[in-house]
């Protein structure tokens, strides 16, 4: 089940939710919309490798704009910090950037109960198209959880993306044991 505008207004009252900034004008019907925050980043090496730690150049988007290029991956970061401890977030692009072509997620769009950070961002676009920082990028869905947790993410000793930031965070698959 996914909470209604009325619903996450009463999670967010309670504490269960947290949205900072939050704007009212932000929530939807079932949604709230999240903005680009100012940080993009690009991984140094062309060539990932999923056993070592791939490092970025984080760089700051221009007043005027960034044109992303088809073909390679940024990393951008929400303007907003979230906190969901009773519920699964799910991080979804808004029709109007996917109109765009921009695709804000490769496969990491659901959060765990627990989460407390900015959104990384995995974008990628079809064709040339320029951004800015502080645009709608995305929309947060939370929906119920059926039983009870028994470890919040924020506690997971091994959580991988417990550090808050204001910046995009590379993929951290080179601490898994495989």
């Amino acid at each position: 089940m996914i909470l209604s505008d009325k619903r996450i207004l009463e999670e967010i009252e309670k504490g269960h939710i947290i949205i900072e900034p939050f704007k009212r004008e932000c929530l939807g019907t079932n949604s709230y919309d999240v903005h680009l925050g100012k940080y993009l980043a690009t991984y140094r090496n062309r060539v990932l490798d999923a056993k070592v730690h791939n490092e970025i150049d984080s760089f700051e988007i221009p007043k005027d704009g960034f044109t992303l290029q088809p073909g390679t991956l940024y990393l951008g970061v929400t303007v907003e910090y979230t906190e969901t401890h009773q519920h699964v977030p799910f991080l979804e692009g808004k029709s109007s950037t996917g109109r765009l072509g921009i695709d804000i997620h490769a496969t990491a769009g659901k959060g765990d109960v627990g989460f407390c950070n900015t959104w990384t961002l995995e974008i990628s676009c079809a064709q040339p198209v320029k951004i800015y920082a502080g645009m709608p990028i995305g929309q947060l869905i939370y929906f119920v959880v059926e039983g009870d947790i028994e470890t919040l993410y924020n506690t997971k000793g091994n959580a991988k993306y417990n550090n808050p930031t204001t910046r995009p965070v590379e993929s951290m698959m080179w601490k898994n044991k495989f």
